[in-house]
């Protein structure tokens, strides 16, 4: 049977013989149907239980007529801002427009708005007054309750207090969706709909909510961080499916309730999900404005995990998918790698076997899956829990059987490992594999900084342990007959992070001999420890006050100092040494990271014009004669008048 693309158009509904859908999906991107992007997830699962759907992707949100394209659904309506933040999507760290939306035909910027989530829902409750809306994806799910907006710089309101919507199905919401889906098609109204694990919804009373956590009121956080922090981190805490608190926000006389997280889903459940029939690449209506550009990054990517037990805290994967591992099979993933091989345009090559880790393969221990994670420390760091699982040895086979399909020449490994859970394993089988048949010519890993403090804030493992990692990485090199590279990525500007420690990084990166391509600066995105840290000044796990970095220009010369060779930035570099009290960085020793500031080369206009102002160091030799002859007559002139009246006094 020959697999079909949702409907996005009247005509092809008609195509399929579907009078009226059962819910319609808004979305911020182009119609991708490809298990990485969240609409194609959602919509399929839907289609799976027996719901129709079809997708408005890029509606026109300056039209209401935009978003009654397929009509009125049966059930409801179904947003998300797309597989990124809208107003990450459009704007880099210092606030300024990108040029490019990967998400978008060819490439083209423009085509959503500034915090898409709410504007689609309020255009959909303009068009349709009573319809359900349940709103989803990264946007939705991370600003689900009151959330710093780096943008705005304010404390915003729960999505569900300026969108419209009904219901934040949160995290990566395939149960939560079909509950929904079920209850919707039983005849329930959506006001009664608050019983689902991993949403959010609203309420005027709480007679029927039970066993929760009473957060701060809205404007109790507006008035203090103190209250903010406290109350970000009573989230950050009850956040596994397992022993995680409903959580209550109230807004004057409405409430908004976040039930608990979703359970995780099971290999199986995960192996059903991949084996949906998917198109896996882009609607072919947007050939013509040449496809979209983010599917080439993951078309012949494998999706192998879930959840992240990394801890770092300017991630929000703990807020969205979670701190247990989730896998899928090996069956699964060969039999998704075969189908790769079928496609024309596959050249060979597997580009990624991962998740947000690729190298996490199970829970980080036993007791995760009945228990959930520990609220009050971390798997990893500041030190490696004693109860950590370290075992590569079901990755290690997992990419052994993808070597082995017929037509793929190499499987790479490009979404990251965590070095310091590799340098755990007492085994080398997985680092000796790593280095021979999993990496072109260079491994992407991400220290992020130097600085042990700084490391602390960002929850890193120590400095020491990534030098380890990078020592037995050339010697694996070495044993494996390879001559590969090593590309950290780092980070400025991050909390805790002052002018002294950016100059540490720099130092080091001097001793290193290298200089970054590519420097990111913290991004303070919504629902992460670091960003809470940011809109703060406080440590909301210890609320202990954090030297935090706001100011452009200064965050621009902790910028430069990690590329501090480049021309363009000497003088920022310069202005940064001092402001840090490090003269002794500008010099001539190899120790020094800019020479002196040369004096400014003298063209010959300005020369001319220095002449002119009689700047004797400017004229020439034949000049200088001339004039010294003529300062010498006048010297002799004025001494002959003074003898002279010396005379006629006498």
């Amino acid at each position: 049977m020959k697999k079909q693309f949702l409907p996005t158009t009247k005509q092809e509904m008609d195509e399929r013989k579907i009078e009226q859908l059962d819910f319609v999906y808004v979305t911020g991107d182009a119609y991708v149907d490809h298990p990485s992007f969240g609409h194609a997830i959602i919509s399929r699962v839907l289609e799976s239980h027996g719901y129709t759907v079809g997708i408005i992707p890029q509606p026109d949100w300056r039209h209401v007529e935009s978003v009654k394209v397929l009509g009125r659904p049966r059930l409801g309506f179904l947003v998300t801002s797309g597989n990124m933040d809208s107003m990450v999507n459009h704007y880099t760290v210092s606030k300024k427009h990108r040029k490019k939306d990967a998400y978008t035909p060819g490439g083209e910027m423009g085509k959503r708005p500034d915090y898409a989530a709410v504007v689609y829902c309020n255009l959909i409750r303009q068009a349709y007054k009573d319809i359900p809306i349940i709103a989803g994806g990264i946007e939705a799910s991370l600003r689900r309750l009151a959330h710093y907006d780096y943008w705005s710089d304010s404390l915003k309101r729960s999505v569900l207090m300026d969108s419209g919507a009904n219901l934040i199905s949160y995290g990566m919401g395939e149960r939560s969706i079909v509950e929904i889906a079920d209850a919707l098609n039983a005849g329930m109204d959506i006001g009664d709909i608050t019983f689902v694990d991993g949403t959010c919804y609203k309420t005027k009373h709480l007679e029927n909510v039970y066993d929760y956590v009473m957060l701060p009121d809205y404007e109790e956080l507006c008035a203090d961080k103190k209250e903010y922090a406290k109350s970000f981190y009573t989230q950050y805490c009850n956040t596994d499916p397992f022993t995680g608190k409903r959580l209550v926000e109230p807004y004057h006389t409405v409430y908004v309730v976040q039930n608990p997280p979703a359970k995780p889903l099971t290999t199986q459940e995960m192996d059903d999900i991949y084996d949906l029939p998917y198109c896996r690449t882009y609607h072919p209506m947007y050939e013509i404005a040449g496809g979209i550009p983010a599917i080439e990054e993951v078309k012949f990517s494998l999706v192998s995990n879930r959840g992240c037990f990394g801890g770092c805290n300017f991630c929000a994967l703990t807020f969205h998918q979670g701190r247990i591992i989730q896998t899928r099979s090996h069956e699964s993933l060969v039999k998704e790698a075969v189908l790769m091989t079928e496609e024309p345009d596959f050249k060979g090559y597997i580009h990624d076997v991962g998740g947000p880790t690729a190298n996490f393969r199970q829970p980080s221990c036993e007791k995760q899956m009945t228990k959930g994670v520990c609220k009050n420390r971390q798997c990893l760091t500041p030190s490696p829990c004693k109860n950590l699982r370290v075992d590569h040895r079901d990755y290690v086979s997992l990419l052994r059987k993808l070597r082995k399909v017929p037509k793929v020449k190499k499987v790479f490994v490009r979404s990251g490992i965590r070095f310091d859970y590799l340098m755990l394993d007492p085994s080398d089988e997985f680092f000796r594999d790593l280095v021979k048949y999993h990496i072109s010519g260079q491994l992407k890993v991400a220290p992020e900084h130097v600085d042990d403090k700084v490391l602390a804030m960002m929850g890193k493992p120590p400095h020491d342990v990534y030098l380890k990692f990078t020592e037995k990485y050339r010697r694996m090199n070495e044993k494996c007959g390879m001559n590969q590279y090593l590309v950290p990525y780092l980070m400025s500007s991050h909390p805790g992070c002052s002018m002294k420690e950016a100059v540490t990084l720099a130092c080091y990166l001097r001793d290193l001999g290298y200089m970054p391509e590519q420097v990111q600066d913290f991004y303070p995105t919504p629902s992460t420890i670091s960003t809470c840290m940011y809109y703060t000044g406080l440590d909301p796990r210890t609320m202990e006050p954090v030297y935090v970095e706001k100011n452009p220009h200064r965050k621009a010369l902790q910028r430069a100092l990690i590329q501090y060779r480049k021309p363009e930035n000497y003088q920022l570099v310069s202005e940064a040494l001092h402001l840090a009290g490090r003269e002794d960085l500008i010099g001539f020793s190899p120790k020094c990271l800019i020479r002196p500031e040369k004096k400014p080369a003298f063209t010959k206009q300005s020369t001319q014009s220095r002449r002119k102002g009689n700047d004797p160091s400017l004229r020439t030799s034949k000049e200088r004669s001339k004039t010294n002859k003529q300062q010498g007559n006048a010297s002799s002139k004025k001494k002959r008048t003074i003898r002279n009246v010396h005379k006629k006094k006498q």
